[in-house]
């Protein structure tokens, strides 16, 4: 046998602790226990090919720099990744595997199995520890040890603080004499096979500099993702012949893994577009707005933030899209992330951009991720998953050694109460391969959440971070965040802004004080300071406008300009038709129409005289389910209801319906001579519907004029007589002549007294006149959310009041995101990831996760089925198996019935529902709640009787919080 040069100058003990040393045990590593030096040579085999197909040029060029130069990043970043796993050379990891420890004994390394029982001490702790001895031996400075060990003792999730690398026995780390020399002779073999030379290998690893806190966790984000591609059995079988363990071998395994794992990179090396991208790319020329954002970008003076604040149809998606390709190529950005305000506008938007990557011809398109909670509904998304194989769906199992000293390490136990399910405790799959390949595909398009959960303090975070970091971030409607959810977006832009990654934020319009916020959170990242001070920037002084922030060489810098608008401003009549308490119902809760629904089917009997199309948009389901029933009995079919409700299905096809009908007269579809769309705030907001009448429930002015951007939307030659001037007309609301208003309680409950107020001050000024829409946005929102005066005389104490009550819930709200936000206070400012998560939340479900990051009570969906005396069958009718199996062509009819549930029946629903026994292994539907429906499509839910129906959709009757 050819002698292994490798090991001369090894005394022969060391060589066969080596040779013992494990790092996966023959179960866990396809029949053959794989030694510890193989899995972490495998690791920085897989980060070699990560950093050559995958790693974002600006993440290349800030390792090159950190390591001391150009060319010597990609060792250091295979350096840091392999290492992670060197705590399980310590008898608390080496024990574990009755097998593989009795050649660890062997060899002579021995412990106290006494010691040991029963005492618990992680592998990536220990690695902490470990390293902080080593590169201190090392002569390491105290500063670049600092940063690099948190990266080893985080590895699975969470960083301790340097406290808690202390094992309550230290027999756990390993005592004696030959735990240490074995520890650091792994590490320096190990550091050898990756080409460092020398006496004092590890002298040549130290950086040179010390990354950003926000590049650190990046860079902790990749470490997790490497180990996780090396820790796939599959493809990396065991080798415990130490003569076997190469780098040469190890790339050759890490090769095959990577072509069949299929995670690539975006753009690379982007060249900056030319002058006429944006007409190759969306088929016209730039209006007047858009080339003002591109403008703008073309002279900022690096990366920073971006806000682009214009009117609804100014194409603020596209001129976003276009400004990211151009910010990509000049930061090194390697893909975009854009985030929506929710589910239903994340859809369209990933078609939009996977229509604009098939235009760059880089066959890209096929590289966009979409991430919501709904996206198995989404066909397109579908078609993309077909043929993910072994990398798809069924891929966790493959990740089982992973954390063999952790049960259920990745929280992915059910929540249905069978934890001990196999099929339940899945891991890395989860996150980025196949499906759920998430944030760290290069393009990705999903709710604003998927940023929002990257700014708490939870496990895994850094594979959030790292899926951000090097992308281009794109938020539509984040005025549409409230005081909560704020913090955690605000907590979002420091730690971007501290990366160096370009943000582009859009919206109609933001109150002047929110986009001071905004720049002051990122601005404070950048400069990695605690406190989000205020960065002086002049107001716009037009609309629509563009507000970009960056870091000089001296300091915060700005440009803040303005231009006007692709089409004149529309001159909206604003009309209030009063209301008064008591006059709103229920659905299925009235003997007879009510008031309020009357005086809208009295309004309407006027109006729609000589036809024409209305939306009406109520604030609750309830009201909404009202008002429609009340309109059906006068106008039948013509009458159509869209809201949350409503099954998948039945609100894709609604939604779909209401487009089709009301949208673009460039459709094709003939528009009706007469509809009426009742909807809730799901027509709010990236709806493309053109009513020629709006009546709308009062809502704060924003939401108001985002409600407006339906009204006359799209130009027609023709509209209906009577309703050739766009009028608003305002509901939920009556005037008083001696205090303030009445407004409808449900609205005040959503969105606060306050600033209802203030609102109804500015429509019942404006009442029998106008406002020019889009002009008067921005000083209609600065005089609601501004602190002037402007309500009545007669309002004033009230409004005091509500003002007090308002600032009250706001910073209650503050401090109840608080407790959760990435940072602790007064933390902003530390140099390291050490103690990260102290105080952190652990690991959470998607819809925890949902409930950490938006405020208001939880709510929960169910997927709707029905029992008959034959069995269970889907909504549609197709019929499940006898334990409600559900063949491959009968999953998208069975999840067509998800459905919402209202939030007091949360608790409830949690208690008494869980997916059926045949979903248990179903890799969509094990998470799923089944509500079964009698053949009358009822049940009873604890206190609660429901029913669904067809046209109403979900109704909800009696319980003690009936809402």
């Amino acid at each position: 046998m050819t002698r292994d040069d490798r090991w001369q100058g090894y005394p022969p003990e060391v060589v066969a602790w080596l040779g013992a040393l494990w790092g996966k045990s023959a179960k866990k590593a396809g029949g053959t226990k794989n030694l510890l030096l193989s899995h972490m040579l495998d690791t920085a085999a897989v980060a070699e090919l990560a950093w050559d197909s995958y790693l974002p040029p600006v993440t290349r060029w800030r390792l090159d720099d950190l390591a001391g130069g150009p060319g010597k990043g990609r060792r250091l970043f295979a350096w840091l990744c392999g290492i992670h796993d060197c705590g399980k050379a310590t008898p608390a990891f080496q024990h574990v595997d009755a097998e593989a420890a009795e050649a660890v004994l062997a060899a002579g390394l021995t412990w106290d199995k006494y010691a040991l029982k029963g005492a618990s001490w992680r592998h990536d702790k220990a690695g902490g520890r470990l390293l902080l001895r080593i590169l201190g031996d090392a002569q390491w400075s105290q500063e670049q040890i600092a940063w690099v060990w948190p990266l080893v003792a985080g590895h699975h999730g969470s960083f301790p603080t340097r406290g808690q690398l202390k094992p309550k026995k230290e027999a756990l780390q390993g005592r004696g004499k030959d735990w240490p020399r074995a520890q650091l002779a792994l590490v320096e073999a190990f550091t050898r096979a990756l080409g460092y030379e020398g006496q004092t290998p590890l002298a040549d690893v130290e950086p040179v500099r010390v990354p950003s806190r926000a590049v650190q966790l990046q860079l902790s984000g990749f470490v997790v993702m490497t180990d996780w591609i090396a820790s796939n059995e599959q493809h990396f079988k065991g080798i415990d012949d130490l003569p076997m363990v190469t780098m040469p071998r190890a790339r050759e395994r890490a090769a095959s893994a990577w072509a069949k794992l299929g995670l690539r990179g975006g753009w690379g090396r982007l060249p900056l577009p030319g002058v006429k991208a944006f007409q190759d790319r969306f088929g016209h020329g730039p209006w007047l707005s858009q080339e003002l954002l591109l403008d703008v970008v073309r002279r900022m003076g690096g990366p920073g933030l971006v806000i682009f604040e214009a009117p609804m149809g100014e194409g603020k998606t596209k001129a976003a899209l276009a400004a990211a390709e151009m910010l990509a190529a000049r930061c090194g950005a390697d893909g975009v992330f854009v985030g929506m305000p929710t589910q239903a506008t994340s859809d369209p938007m990933f078609s939009q951009v996977r229509a604009w990557l098939e235009r760059l011809g880089s066959g890209l398109e096929s590289q966009v991720a979409l991430l919501h909670g709904k996206r198995m509904f989404n066909k397109e998304w579908r078609r993309l998953l077909d043929g993910a194989g072994e990398w798809g769906q069924d891929a966790d199992g493959c990740y089982a050694s992973v954390a063999e000293d952790e049960p259920d390490e990745y929280g992915m136990a059910s929540p249905f109460g069978d934890a001990g399910s196999a099929s339940q405790r899945k891991a890395p799959a989860e996150w980025f391969l196949g499906r759920h390949r998430g944030l760290l595909s290069p393009f990705a398009v999903g709710t604003i959440d998927q940023l929002l959960y990257a700014a708490t303090r939870t496990k895994h975070v850094m594979l959030r971070m790292s899926g951000l970091v090097g992308k281009v971030v794109v938020l539509d409607e984040v005025h549409a965040a409230d005081v909560y959810m704020s913090q955690f977006l605000l907590e979002g832009l420091w730690w971007l802004g501290q990366a160096g990654v370009a943000v582009v934020l859009l919206s109609a319009t933001l109150p002047p004080d929110q986009r001071q916020q905004l720049v002051a959170a990122y601005m404070a990242g950048a400069q990695s300071a605690e406190g989000f001070e205020t960065v002086e920037i002049p107001e716009p002084d037009g609309y629509p406008s563009v507000t970009a922030v960056w870091l000089g060489e001296e300091g915060p810098e700005h440009l803040v300009e303005s231009t006007t608008p692709w089409r004149e401003d529309l001159s909206v009549r604003v009309e209030i038709l009063p209301e008064t308490p008591g006059t709103g119902a229920g659905a299925g809760t009235r003997p007879a129409v009510a008031p309020a629904d009357q005086a809208v089917v009295t309004l309407l009997e006027s109006r729609l005289a000589a036809g024409g199309c209305v939306l009406i948009i109520r604030n609750t389901v309830p009201r909404a389910q009202a008002t429609f029933e009340a309109l059906q009995e006068v106008y039948g079919a013509d009458v159509r209801l869209l809201h949350g409700r409503l099954h998948a299905g039945h609100r894709a096809d609604r939604t779909q319906e209401a487009l089709n009908l009301l949208g673009p007269a460039t459709n094709g579809v003939q528009r009706p001579q007469r509809l009426i769309l009742v909807a809730t705030q799901l027509a709010e907001q990236s709806f493309d519907v053109d009513a020629d009448l709006l009546i709308t429930d009062l809502a704060p002015v924003d939401l108001l004029l985002q409600r407006i951007g339906r009204l006359h939307r799209h130009h027609r030659e023709k509209r209906p007589a009577l309703l050739a001037e766009p009028t608003v007309v305002v509901t939920g609301i009556a005037l008083h002549d001696d205090g303030p208003p009445w407004i409808l309680r449900p609205g005040e409950k959503i969105y606060g007294r306050y600033l209802m107020l203030r609102t109804a001050a500015v429509v019942a000024e404006a009442d029998g006149g106008t406002w020019q829409v889009p002009g008067q946005v921005p000083e209609l929102v600065s005089r609601v959310y501004g602190d002037g005066d402007l309500v009545p005389a007669g309002w004033r104490s009230a409004e005091l009041k509500a003002r007090q009550e308002w600032e009250l819930r706001q910073e209650q709200r503050r401090q109840a995101a608080a407790q959760y936000l990435l940072t602790r206070g007064g933390e902003h400012e530390a140099a390291t990831l050490e103690g990260l998560h102290y105080g952190g939340h652990g690991t959470l479900a998607e819809g925890q996760f949902e409930a950490l990051v938006r405020d208001g009570e939880r709510s929960v969906e169910v997927v709707l089925l029905r029992r008959d005396d034959k069995g269970v069958h889907a909504v549609g009718g197709r019929r499940l198996g006898p334990g409600g199996e559900v063949a491959a062509g009968l999953v998208d009819d069975v999840l067509a019935g998800t459905v919402r549930l209202p939030t007091g029946l949360t608790l409830v629903a949690e208690q008494e529902l869980g997916p059926l026994a045949g979903w248990r292994d179903h890799p969509w539907l094990r998470y799923s709640r089944a509500l079964v429906l009698d053949e009358r499509g009822q049940a009873v839910l604890g206190d609660f009787r429901l029913r669904y129906d067809d046209l109403l959709g979900l109704v909800v009757e009696g319980g003690p919080r009936h809402r």
